[in-house]
């Protein structure tokens, strides 16, 4: 009889292609809660809020009126006008909507772009810790990953002078994020711009500045966008999107501002990945930036009284000592004072304590003796989250 045993060859590539740990977590945490455990979620990046209603109705709205076919593949006309007003009115920049190309979310715009300059032979350059899918996809691509780091030390704002110093011939994309997932940094004005001025010496170098978190900002800090320097737009990647804004995770809604060499390549990527964005979610992302703001503001003032609970109450945990948030909705506590590896209290504080925390390494070697903590969750959940915490250590 003959073998009929399956021996499938996948592509040696797929073996550099890594994950994202907080849905590993998620998923743990479910698998638990699902067993009967009482387990509070302070791993997983998305807000706890509801899509504001006026939001919703805009989407049940397109469905029914008829809005159910194929569109652009770079988004409706529309809605990237919408982006290119919704840029001009928080960053002051003129933004030509022929540049805007929106995608189902934040990361096919980072794969994209990654896909576009990495080949083997590049290097591409990213923040380490930082969000896992940079590094995964720039190993996936081909090219040498090359991480800069964010140190605790600086408040986890990126040193313009050492990523500056780590350019060569060979560098072709600098990816940035701020404020930042997982540390919940934020860069200041004067590195940006002594990053951007050095830049101007490397002109065979791109940019991608990921900006989701770009509205969530604490303590008096305010966003600078790198669209704000004309001196690199002809090869600045801006990335944003309704996710985290608008708590719009599961609608897959984001947009790209494309220097206007890369816009048709991307248009023709998007063509091949996945035809366009599913037409009513972009006519509800369209009533999120054209409608009241009122719900945004009011999501991010009560992520303010959680990242300053949520701080304090890990600087009291023995061991433990956590830097202020500047923004996002991350706590980034470093544990070296526990004695614990990373991944040792991410394991032990879910399946002894119940509480859910991502450990710092599921972003990067640098990670190492740190967790990160999400307060996208109630006050209450926190404080009986740290305090389940406290009783473990």
């Amino acid at each position: 009889m003959a073998d009929t045993t399956t021996t499938l060859k996948f592509a040696q590539s797929l073996s550099r292609l890594g994950t994202e740990s907080a849905f590993v977590v998620l998923a743990r945490a479910g698998q638990l809660a699902a067993e009967g455990r009482d387990i509070i979620n302070l791993g997983i990046g998305q807000p706890d809020f509801s899509t504001p209603d006026h939001i919703v109705e805009a989407g049940i709205k397109a469905l029914r009126d008829g809005h159910h076919g194929y569109t652009p593949a770079n988004g409706i006309p529309a809605l990237r006008e919408a982006v290119a007003a919704d840029l001009n009115r928080r960053h002051g920049v003129e933004v030509n909507p022929d540049h805007v190309v929106v995608v189902p979310g934040g990361k096919p715009t980072m794969f994209f772009a990654v896909m576009m300059f990495g080949e083997a032979g590049a290097e591409i350059m990213y923040p380490n810790p930082g969000f896992p899918i940079y590094e995964s996809v720039i190993k996936y691509s081909g090219a040498t990953a090359v991480p800069y780091a964010l140190e605790e030390k600086n408040g986890f704002a990126f040193s313009a002078e050492d990523v500056l110093s780590k350019i060569t011939e060979r560098t072709r994309l600098i990816i940035i994020n701020s404020p930042a997932n997982p540390t919940g940094g934020v860069t200041p004005k004067e590195e940006i711009d002594k990053l951007v001025k050095g830049l101007l010496d490397h002109p065979h170098v791109a940019l991608m500045s990921d900006e989701i978190y770009s509205q969530m900002l604490y303590g008096g800090r305010e966003h600078v966008s790198l669209l704000q320097y004309p001196e690199i737009r002809d090869r600045l990647i801006m990335l944003d999107g309704w996710s985290k804004t608008y708590a719009m995770t599961g609608w897959r809604l984001g947009y790209a501002v494309w220097p206007e060499a890369a816009v048709d390549h991307v248009t023709r990527l998007c063509i091949n990945d996945h035809s366009c964005v599913n037409a009513a979610t972009q006519y509800a992302g369209l009533a999120a930036l054209t409608g009241p703001q009122d719900a945004v503001r009011d999501m991010v003032a009560q992520f303010d009284k959680r990242r300053e609970a949520i701080v304090g109450l890990l600087n009291d945990l023995p061991g433990v000592r956590c830097a202020d948030a500047g923004g996002a909705f991350y706590a980034f506590p470093n544990i070296e004072g526990t004695g614990l590896t990373s991944m040792e209290a991410q394991n032990r504080f879910l399946d002894e304590a119940g509480v859910a925390t991502v450990a710092g390494t599921s972003f990067g070697a640098w990670g190492e003796g740190y967790l990160r903590f999400s307060y996208a969750n109630s006050l209450e959940n926190i404080e009986e989250a740290i305090s389940r915490i406290a009783k473990l250590l």
